[in-house]
């Protein structure tokens, strides 16, 4: 497949997520839930998240901001659903070492489902933040962090 083919589909896929979410909803017997708000460019996310016996049993989302937070978003929870926190919690390191640049496995990647296609938004320093708030959301309500915190 051509580079601008495969493009293409990228393009297709964040497009889908943004216009299409997966998860976007309110859990109201989430067992933890975080606010992250991005004052430079807008971009605020909820995540709510229902753990139980150590593994995600519900994740939901809420908020909002451009094409490539909402897009995030919907691909994180997609991801996460079902796994342990650890799990999580390392897919999320993975996603934020891969937002600055680290190389991972190809095993690593493919962990992180249709979020490892943002690897290409990452040559754009001014929207790494808009993909990675969703998993910083997601971090800090996993372990409990302060609500309402601002990047």
């Amino acid at each position: 497949m051509g580079l601008s083919k495969l493009n293409g589909l990228y393009r297709e896929v964040i497009l889908d997520h943004a216009n299409h979410p997966h998860n976007k909803h309110d859990i109201p017997q989430a067992t933890s839930k975080m606010t992250v708000h991005n004052p430079t460019c807008g971009d605020t996310i909820n995540v709510a998240v229902d753990v139980e016996d150590g593994r995600i049993k519900d994740i939901g989302y809420s908020g909002s901001g451009c094409t490539i937070s909402q897009a995030s978003a919907s691909m994180m929870t997609e991801a996460v659903k079902g796994k342990t926190t650890d799990e999580a919690l390392a897919m999320a390191k993975t996603f934020s070492d891969m937002a600055i640049g680290k190389q991972h496995s190809q095993a690593d990647l493919d962990q992180l489902g249709d979020a490892q296609i943002l690897t290409s938004i990452m040559e754009f320093p001014a929207r790494i933040k808009c993909a990675t708030i969703s998993w910083w959301a997601l971090q800090r309500a996993l372990l409990k962090k302060d609500d309402e915190e601002e990047e």
